[in-house]
């Protein structure tokens, strides 16, 4: 039987009050409050001085980011359309990994011990951030898009293939004993109720990876990984923030686009039953 927590227990108590229960909440809020507070004050966020010349150099910068630098518009551009190459392909990438990797993971479908080890190897992926991952495939297979495109395929994997044996796992165990009964062997049960009955979140998770990806993508140039990044790497370097500003601008322009076309899929082909 699993242990009650203090809330559960107050609720249950025939003494517990609306405002006993409020006294409970206030006092959580505020030692959750305190501790935020004490963590800021050591990272130095109540520093006056810091804070000062924080905004000081804000207003700074500000100045010299506008206008936008529309001259580097062309090479802006192709750098994006290569960017947000990176992004779709490695996130098709990643999927296509992704997808076994999660019926592995799953713990109504396989034995425990593949589950663990498809878990174990997994974390280890997750654990690994993208822009590192594009470090390692820099080393690898050179600098440019390949590298950034091979390193969001391997963070995908490792992201989705998580959420993927989440999902699966949560299929209603009873169609899985009917279909069971009538014979039906692990893969026929992957993939004829557990794909069927997610495929819904499946698709979802996969569009937010993507919107992910192209938000990320545009860092992995810092690291020599191609796309966009290599250009705010070099303005920022130089100092030239009106082109720094100009880059911002499409990334933003892109980012929102992407947003605006991943609700219209979801509302279109992605509806709850």
């Amino acid at each position: 039987m699993s242990a009650e927590s203090p809330r559960q227990t107050l609720e249950r108590s025939p003494r517990a009050s609306p405002q006993v229960l409020l006294n409970h909440d206030l006092l959580i809020a505020a030692g959750v409050l305190g501790v935020l507070v004490l963590l800021l004050g050591q990272l130095g966020l109540f520093d006056p001085a810091r804070l000062s010349k924080g905004a000081s150099n804000l207003v700074l910068f500000a100045r010299e980011t506008f206008p936008p630098d529309t001259e580097i518009l062309p090479q802006a551009l192709a750098a994006l359309w290569e960017t947000i190459h990176m992004a779709l392909a490695g996130s098709l990438l990643g999927f296509i990994f992704a997808v076994p990797l999660g019926f592995l993971g799953a713990r109504n479908l396989m034995p425990r011990v593949v589950v663990y080890a498809t878990r174990v190897f997994v974390g280890a992926i997750r654990t690994v951030p993208s822009l590192l991952w594009a470090v390692i495939f820099v080393i690898t297979v050179g600098l440019g898009p390949l590298a950034g495109t091979l390193a969001l395929a391997v963070y995908t994997a490792g992201y989705l293939a998580k959420l993927y044996a989440e999902t699966f796992e949560a299929v209603d165990p009873e169609i899985l004993e009917a279909v069971s009964a009538l014979g039906a062997r692990p893969w026929h049960l992957a993939r004829f109720v557990m794909w069927h009955e997610s495929a819904n979140s499946v698709w979802s998770q996969l569009l937010f990876m993507i919107e992910y990806n192209i938000r990320a993508s545009a860092i992995l140039g810092f690291v020599g990984a191609g796309g966009i990044g290599l250009l705010l790497n070099l303005y920022i370097n130089t100092l030239t923030y009106q082109r720094v500003a100009m880059v911002l601008i499409l990334i933003l322009i892109v980012v929102l686009a992407m947003d605006v076309l991943s609700r219209m899929v979801r509302k279109r082909f992605l509806l709850t039953k």
